[in-house]
C-alpha cells in the first residue's frame, strides 16, 4: 500500500513537473528531489541552481532523500 502511494505521488510530480516546464522557483522542494534525473539537459543548471539554493533551507528528511537521489 505504502508503495502504491508513493508510485502515486512521484507521477503526480512528474506530471506537475511537465506541466510547469521551466519555472522550477515554483515547484515544491520534495517536487524537485523527486524528479532528480529526469531534468532535461537544456534545462539541468538552472535545475542545479534552484536545488542548490534550496539546500540549506532542507530538512534533515529532505536532505537524506536529496543525497539517495543523488546516488542514482
Amino acid at each position: 500500500m505504502k508503495t502504491l502511494f508513493k508510485t502515486f505521488l512521484l507521477t503526480l510530480f512528474l506530471v506537475s513537473f511537465l506541466h510547469a516546464g521551466e519555472n522550477f522557483s515554483e515547484m515544491s522542494t520534495q517536487e524537485l528531489i523527486a524528479i532528480m534525473g529526469y531534468v532535461k539537459p537544456n534545462e539541468k543548471a538552472k535545475f542545479d541552481k534552484e536545488l542548490q539554493s534550496r539546500l540549506p533551507s532542507m530538512s534533515a528528511d529532505e536532505k537524506a532523500k536529496y543525497k539517495k537521489n543523488l546516488r542514482k
